[in-house]
């Protein structure tokens, strides 16, 4: 005999006390009962709290994993207003482009700087305002392919910018350009594209900054990743080994380059949003064209952003969990790895990840478990936070070089539940 279905009103109310709002347990609940699946109203519920965007524990040794939102960051108060467009001398109307241009400005040694969405956004609005209708100069072996199948000619085409390709695969020289240039009458500039996803080796050559900008139109550089200055001065330690040839804003820009624009959660540490700093009647063009509101940020991105580089401009990276875990030290990895007291504890090779310095690896400490047991520590234990591992060869792996330190003891509640 087929048992006959609750209602769908009672089904719901059943799982009332998981916090979640009626109206969509009503509609879980319906689906349950098409689905024949009532009886598991409990598991159904579980699996949407988990689809909801929640804070994890990183724990799969990838420093700027995608996945799970890039650079650590935290988000700032909210239950404020702001001065973010009102200038508090004048009492009247300000700029939210002000106060923070100035700031990445001054990190950057910059004429001037602003903020829009994302790198991608950067390089979009940069295009339009000064390239549009008009050719754009990028080597062959640049034209890049970030995540989510977003390319760099379909930017030119959206920007209405057309693409002038330089050069070849492997090798670009500065004459290349200079017939580009010569034979396209309106080029209206040279775009050089950091290859932070992967790397051309072996039979190669490309034109360097230096050499760029000695041709006569203005030259703009996407180093991607947002490190601001090689020299890493918010660090007391210095520039790790691993940074070594990845290109930063401030030397970029002392080069010869005219603008840079760079993302804010690779690197840089911060929320996501990207920057445009460089020579300030550049910026104004920028500022000015309508794309800028389109593109603008809000004041939560904005406000993060000011911390953060408040946060470098005090020379402050213990402040910067990116940093913070980038740097940290092995035998302190160690130390917290074998207090868990489970598992092996074993040597890991930790990956920058984001997109950025592809062939790096950074020597880590962590945990291996035998078996499978991500879903275990996924699914969170005793409502604990869900745990992220990275799984090779049927093991479990716990890298403790992107676990913050906070979350140690729910890492040990979580591993002392496995069992």
């Amino acid at each position: 005999m087929v048992k006959k279905p609750p209602s769908v009103n009672d089904l719901a109310l059943s799982v009332e006390d998981s916090g979640i709002p009626h109206e969509l347990l009503v509609q879980e609940a319906r689906l349950a009962i098409a689905e024949n699946d009532w009886e598991n109203m409990g598991e159904r519920v579980k699996h949407l709290q988990r689809s909801f965007i929640q804070p994890v524990v990183n724990a799969t040794g990838v420093l700027l994993h995608t996945n799970l939102g890039r650079a650590p960051w935290r988000m700032p108060a909210s239950d404020f207003s702001s001065n973010i467009e009102f200038d508090l001398e004048s009492g009247n109307r300000g700029s939210r482009q002000t106060s923070i241009g100035n700031l990445f400005a001054q990190l950057c040694e910059a004429e001037s700087a602003m903020v829009v969405n994302n790198c991608s956004a950067a390089v979009l609005l940069v295009l339009s305002a000064l390239a549009s209708d008009q050719g754009v100069a990028i080597s062959r072996s640049e034209l890049v392919e970030i995540g989510g199948s977003f390319r760099v000619p379909d930017i030119l085409e959206l920007s209405s910018a057309y693409l002038v390709e330089v050069g070849t695969t492997n090798k670009t020289r500065l004459i290349d350009y200079q017939k580009a240039i010569d034979a396209h009458r309106d080029v209206a500039m040279t775009l050089k594209v950091h290859q932070s996803n992967y790397k051309i080796v072996g039979f190669t050559e490309e034109t360097s900054v230096e050499e760029l900008a000695s041709l006569k139109i203005p030259l703009v550089v996407d180093i991607g990743s947002g490190l601001l200055d090689s020299s890493c001065p918010w660090l007391s330690s210095g520039p790790p080994r691993w940074l070594s040839g990845e290109p930063a804003a401030k030397q970029t820009l002392l080069s010869g380059a005219d603008l840079v624009t760079f993302s804010c959660d690779k690197l840089l540490g911060g929320p996501q949003a990207g920057i445009i700093a460089g020579r300030s009647d550049l910026i104004e063009k920028c500022l000015r064209h309508p794309f800028a509101r389109v593109l603008r940020p809000g004041s939560h991105t904005l406000i993060s952003l000011q911390e953060l580089a408040l946060h470098y401009l005090r020379r402050d990276g213990e402040q910067i969990p990116f940093w913070k875990m980038a740097s940290a030290n092995l035998e302190e990895l160690k130390i917290r790895a074998e207090s868990m007291n489970m598992g092996e504890v074993v040597n890991l090779d930790s990956v920058p990840g984001g997109g950025t310095l592809p062939t790096v690896v950074i020597p880590s400490v962590g945990i291996r478990l035998s078996g499978d047991r991500s879903w275990e520590l996924r699914r969170g234990f005793q409502g604990s936070l869900p745990i992220i591992t990275r799984v090779r060869d049927g093991d479990t792996f716990l890298d403790f070089r992107t676990i913050d330190p906070a979350y140690d003891q729910v890492i040990a509640t979580a591993l002392g539940g496995l069992g």
